[in-house]
């Protein structure tokens, strides 16, 4: 047991303060189903943005950008990383697109942009294959890294660490709905963000680290700091970045990096004062998660490369958790080493970014369960109450269930990629359906049957075929195209959406473009009229603001790593890069606002 009483004082503390918060506003979180999935859908930008960055913080993350710097280097972290693409266009486009909607979840979306039984059974499958299957795997995931951390530093077992954990987050949870989870994710930002701080500052003082410049030219270090991967290396530079950046951030569904927006990101928008707040709350997101946050984790990533070189001395140096160990463990690992009083407050924040992802993945999961299965296809007259009864018995469900899950579970790099494998090839499709009216139903249905077939053989019967072994990024490419030919194929095949459908779509969205000219053209001659836009379509300004967004925060999390390892020359050409594209980035934005005017 590493830990003092006053650590013990601060965890317990920080545990009652979240429980506070839910009891606080448990009676105006069950007034409606509004209140308890969407806080009302009157919060500012800056607590929205405040809390996905706090979700998407979660024990697991640390754990994972370990798991990559041990095994890939620096530049395997281009793997997430390309998904920035994927958030600045959720910026510029699709934010405004969605608050516009005026939908409580975004799976309540396939109502009001497709038609027939084929949108009723798509709504209600993907609530429950994304509400509550998919859900349970992305919080178990988030779980094991719990058990991880609790091992290493606690001294608990894995069910000890889950029934903690896990009874305090879905109590605050259940009771205080989103505006509960926003208002404890404020505190948790700023607390996450404090604690990773703290964790590579005392990752560099290891006497066998020694500091900075001890850790970027150990022998040990040096072959994995490079930020991208080898030039001459064509399979390294394909799977690490070009895969990652031209087809992985729009043909993969992923949480919380969903093309077109989407998931708790598209949850938090719903609950903004209007359209601007929820352009700003998805622009802070990006911003902080890409450019502010990850260098901590990844120091304390090589740093464990030193004090923990492989997998037997983790084992080795923690026995209580060989059955668990793999590389993820050296973000817990190297937390051995703070000094003691300092543990408490580094573990909370820890144990403050598990509570903010999982309570949020609980509320979210639970909206799909309630509004978009419950209320829509079993008690479709239950009342405001009840709705809010069955919220909160579903999201115990699924903390029980995604436990239960965790304690079976290995590694959070394994888990991050089958999750790619599940979503490949159906991204593109959440682009298309706002811009291309001959999107249908059935063919969102094809992409998610199909990728997850390609994802099962995969991962359970490739090998026993006899064919070669293939790279994730091989069987990544191979079922984006697979999946994407399927539903193509099935939407040529399959009647489009109804006329009227479409153009009430086009009514209350406005979504614009050369994509819809066919159904404006259709209606118009049948004496529809439509309220045209005072600035023109808003896509290719909007695109505009989505690439210099994109070079300003790759610019600012690239020129830190050059700081950092004391490259002086391509650090300040980095600088000035990124201040001229925030300035050019301004002028965009302010045109692009006049538009939306």
């Amino acid at each position: 047991m590493l830990l003092t009483t006053f650590d013990w004082i601060i965890i317990a503390a920080y545990l009652v303060f979240s429980l506070v918060i839910g009891v606080w506003v448990a009676r105006e979180a069950g007034k409606d189903s509004t209140e308890f999935f969407a806080a009302g859908k009157n919060m500012p930008w800056w607590l929205l943005g405040i809390s996905m960055v706090a979700t998407t913080f979660s024990t697991d993350t640390p754990n994972l950008v370990t798991d990559i710097v041990r095994t890939q280097g620096v530049a395997g972290n281009w793997g997430w990383w390309a998904f920035l693409l994927t958030g600045m266009l959720t910026v510029f486009v699709y934010a405004q697109l969605w608050k516009r909607s005026g939908v409580l979840t975004d799976v309540e979306f396939y109502e009001l942009r497709y038609s027939g039984k084929s949108a009723a059974f798509l709504r209600g499958f993907r609530a429950v294959y994304l509400g509550f299957l998919f859900n349970i795997i992305v919080m178990a995931t988030v779980s094991l890294a719990a058990i991880k951390l609790g091992t290493v530093l606690m001294g608990l077992t894995p069910l000890q660490t889950i029934l903690i954990a896990g009874t305090v987050t879905v109590i605050y949870s259940s009771l205080g709905g989103l505006k509960g989870i926003l208002i404890t994710d404020f505190f948790q930002f700023f607390l996450s963000l404090l604690g990773g701080i703290a964790a590579a500052y005392y990752a560099l003082q290891h006497p066998d680290v020694g500091g900075l410049q001890g850790l970027i030219t150990n022998a040990d270090v040096v072959p994995k700091l490079n930020i991208f991967p080898d030039f001459n290396n064509p399979s390294e530079m394909l799977g690490l970045l070009i895969i990652p950046l031209a087809v992985q951030w729009w043909s993969v569904y992923y949480p919380g990096s969903e093309p077109g927006g989407g998931g708790y990101i598209a949850q938090r928008m719903f609950a903004a004062k209007n359209e601007n707040h929820a352009v700003g709350a998805v622009f802070f997101f990006n911003a902080a998660h890409f450019a502010l946050r990850p260098w901590p984790w990844i120091i304390v990533g090589l740093a464990s490369l030193i004090v923990f070189p492989d997998i037997a001395s983790l084992k080795e140096a923690f026995p209580a958790a060989a059955n668990v160990a793999d590389h993820d463990m050296g973000y817990p690992a190297m937390l051995t080493f703070l000094p003691k009083g300092l543990v408490g407050l580094v573990l909370a924040s820890l144990i403050a970014a598990y509570m903010s992802t999982i309570s949020t993945h609980l509320n979210w999961g639970s909206s799909y369960l309630v509004n978009d299965f419950y209320k829509r296809f079993i008690r479709p007259e239950s009342s405001e109450k009840e709705l809010v009864t069955v919220g909160r018995i579903s999201t115990v469900i699924l903390m029980v269930l995604s436990g239960a899950l965790a304690l079976v579970m290995r590694s959070a790099l394994d888990n991050f990629q089958i999750l790619l494998q599940i979503g490949a090839g159906t991204g593109l499709i959440f682009i298309l359906r706002w811009f291309w009216w001959r999107v249908n139903a059935a063919s969102e249905i094809a992409a998610m049957i199909i990728s997850f077939l390609v994802a099962i053989y995969f991962k359970f019967f490739h090998l026993y075929t006899g064919l070669p072994p293939l790279t994730s990024w091989q069987e990544l490419l191979c079922g984006v195209i697979i999946t994407t030919i399927g539903w193509v194929t099935v939407m040529l095949l399959t009647r489009p959406t109804h006329q009227q459908q479409l153009v009430k779509f086009i009514d209350l969205v406005k979504p614009g473009g050369p994509g819809w000219q066919k159904v404006r053209a259709k209606a118009k001659a049948g004496g529809h009229t439509f309220e045209e836009e005072e600035g023109g379509w808003m896509v290719p300004q909007g695109i505009l603001c989505m690439v210099l967004g994109t070079i300003v925060i790759y610019g600012a999390l690239l020129a830190t790593g050059y700081w950092i390892y004391g490259n002086t020359i391509p650090a300040a050409s980095l600088t000035v890069i990124t201040v001229v594209a925030g300035l050019l980035l301004y002028q965009a934005w302010k045109k692009l606002l006049a538009i939306r005017r």
